[in-house]
């Protein structure tokens, strides 16, 4: 190794959270992105009784107050269950409510302002669909980042082209930090997405949109650790 890359590791690990996190299922969920007459943190709760192991808050176009009142709710309901709480593109809202993190996309706060606003000891995961968006300088603040969309997804209008399962393993190539698939992602195709390289999945519409969340977050959650321990008999 060369001396530039141990001073770019040794620089990377000093912005990084270094916290400890599991990011195999990952639910992404707003007010809109529920069924008719459902709650947040009900559906949130049930998610993380059925192996939710993150959640993310994406509420676009909220006030801050109204954002900051939604995140503290899910914290209460989260917390007891070891789930963090992830908020969406405002570090505002991360430090109002005391979240345990921030996630910001390509044009949200770029990550080294991002990592700045929130500080060491919150997780920061940033969105990269393409090599371009994933030049390693500007993602190397991040403990994680987003990639996709994997396939086509409706819950998210400017998601942009599917990148397809092979586009994590171009991806997973070039990045040295957990890699959670985001896109479409279904308890039928998530084990794909893991043995294309990534590290979890992001999932929307397949719970929130689901009869009973708890019971769909268990089988996404099923077929990940499945994939995963499939991959890792494989490398044995």
């Amino acid at each position: 190794m060369s001396a530039g890359d141990r001073y770019a590791r040794i620089r990377t690990r000093r912005f990084q959270s270094g916290r400890r996190f599991d990011a195999s299922l990952y639910l992404v969920a707003g007010t809109a992105d529920l069924k008719t007459g459902a709650d947040l943190e009900e559906v949130a709760g049930a998610a993380a009784r059925g192996g939710a192991s993150l959640v993310q808050l994406r509420e676009k176009g909220a006030s801050l107050p109204h954002l900051v009142a939604l995140a503290r709710a899910l914290k209460s309901r989260l917390e007891p269950l070891g789930v963090p709480l992830i908020i969406n593109d405002s570090a505002e809202a991360v430090l109002a409510a005391d979240a345990d993190g921030l996630h910001v996309g390509q044009d949200d706060l770029p990550p080294l302002a991002a990592r700045l606003a929130i500080g060491r000891r919150r997780i920061l995961g940033v969105s990269a669909g393409t090599l371009t968006e994933a030049r390693i300088g500007n993602l190397e603040v991040a403990d994680y980042v987003g990639v996709g969309p994997v396939y086509a997804t409706a819950s998210k209008s400017d998601a942009g082209e599917p990148i397809g399962p092979e586009g994590i393993g171009h991806l997973r190539a070039v990045l040295p930090l957990p890699i959670v698939a985001i896109g479409g992602i279904t308890a039928d195709n998530a084990g794909e997405a893991i043995r294309w390289g990534a590290d979890g999945v992001a999932v929307v519409s397949a719970i929130c949109g689901a009869g009973d969340c708890e019971a769909a977050a268990r089988r996404i959650r099923d077929a990940v650790d499945a994939a995963r321990d499939g991959r890792q008999s494989e490398v044995r």
